[in-house]
């Protein structure tokens, strides 16, 4: 049964890999019953893919997992805040829970910019935990963008 805590740690570890490949360091897993069935990391410059990001990448893999778009009973473990297009992801897949690391304040769909998880007018709500590992993704994230510059 794996913790909150080690579940966050395999999402920094798919950002560092992330990192490694030259990728903006983000990572996600998604777990179920307790078990890790998928994870992802931002792919969209190796993959050439706008949609590559670590969220999308470990949804598609759940859902194959399952053979099934619906991801009922799930949880997704991510290191920052998920943007609008990861969020609608969330949401059409019907995940139960989100846990991310660190806040978006330029992006974040999760409340810092915009809140599309759990917003009233959607049919479908999620529990929603931040802060797990969140210095740790946020220093990470500095430090790639630091680098770059």
């Amino acid at each position: 049964m794996i913790s909150d805590l080690e579940a966050m740690r395999e999402a920094l570890s798919e950002a560092r890999k992330a990192n490694a490949a030259g990728e903006v360091p983000i990572g996600a897993v998604i777990v179920s019953r307790g078990e890790m069935v998928a994870r992802g990391q931002n792919s969209v410059i190796r993959t050439s893919d706008p949609t590559a990001h670590a969220e999308i990448v470990a949804i598609r893999q759940a859902a194959r997992t399952f053979g099934n778009y619906r991801l009922n009973g799930t949880t997704l473990f991510v290191t920052l805040e998920p943007c609008a297009m990861c969020a609608g992801a969330m949401i059409h897949a019907r995940l139960d829970r989100l846990v991310y690391a660190a806040a978006d304040p330029k992006a974040g769909a999760c409340g810092s910019v915009l809140s599309v998880i759990n917003h009233p007018q959607l049919n479908h709500e999620m529990l929603v935990q931040h802060g797990v590992l969140g210095e740790q993704s946020a220093e990470l994230l500095r430090s790639f963008f630091r680098d770059r510059r």
